[in-house]
């Protein structure tokens, strides 16, 4: 009996999400795990801006016009939304919710209003991270640096430093903290986050029946 009621033990997958400012390493740590975790799958959003060159319908982004997304948005089709400047982002629910039924891990690259649309819908699901820099000075450096390849002006990397000490104030909405000094060291606590919240006994579906079966056979 017990061996048959193991079999039946399946796993609910969970929503991790990591947030940062600009140049905490978010996107880094992000890739890394999507790299060391073949089972783990990005959450794609749906957006109502122009597909750029290149990008594919379903992988990049789900692309629709803004009377089908308000629509969706009407229904409750989306785990959560944002307009950024002139154009609508958000998660569709179905393929996140497909996912998880069947045991798979999403990651969510998003920010504190996303994570807090979430946290209101999805708590029992929902993982969160948020990746800090170790300091002013070394958030600057990264920012410029950055900077220095996208050829951003000075105006726009103190409107980044600007927007990066508002949404820092929010890390105790999350979680976990990760200070991103060594980004080896980040991966590796943002992955033993992840191994201990697939053992919690919450997402374990079943688990009072393999225990019922255990009971039973002594």
């Amino acid at each position: 009996m017990p061996c048959m009621e193991l079999s039946k033990l399946k796993r609910r997958g969970l929503m991790l999400v990591l947030s940062s400012p600009s140049g905490a390493g978010k996107t880094t740590i992000t890739r890394a795990l999507l790299e060391q975790n073949p089972d783990v799958q990005i959450s794609v959003s749906a957006t109502t801006r122009k597909r750029r060159g290149g990008e594919e319908d379903g992988k990049d982004y789900y692309f629709t016009d803004v009377p089908t997304f308000n629509k969706m948005v009407e229904n409750g089709e989306m785990l959560e939304y944002a307009k950024v400047f002139d154009n609508y982002y958000g998660t569709p629910r179905a393929p996140v919710e497909e996912a998880l039924s069947k045991g798979h891990d999403v990651l969510f690259d998003i920010d504190w209003q996303g994570t807090q649309q979430l946290s209101e819908i999805a708590r029992d699901d929902l993982v969160t991270i948020f990746i800090l820099p170790p300091s002013h000075a070394e958030l600057e450096k990264r920012l410029r640096k950055r900077a220095g390849e996208t050829l951003e002006t000075e105006e726009q990397i103190q409107g980044r430093m600007d927007k990066a000490a508002s949404e820092m104030s929010h890390f105790s909405e999350y979680d976990y903290v990760i200070i991103n000094k060594d980004i080896d060291t980040s991966l590796a606590k943002a992955q033993t986050i992840l191994n201990a919240e697939r053992m919690k006994r919450a997402r374990l579906v079943g688990m009072s029946s393999f225990v019922r079966g255990l009971m039973d056979g002594l």
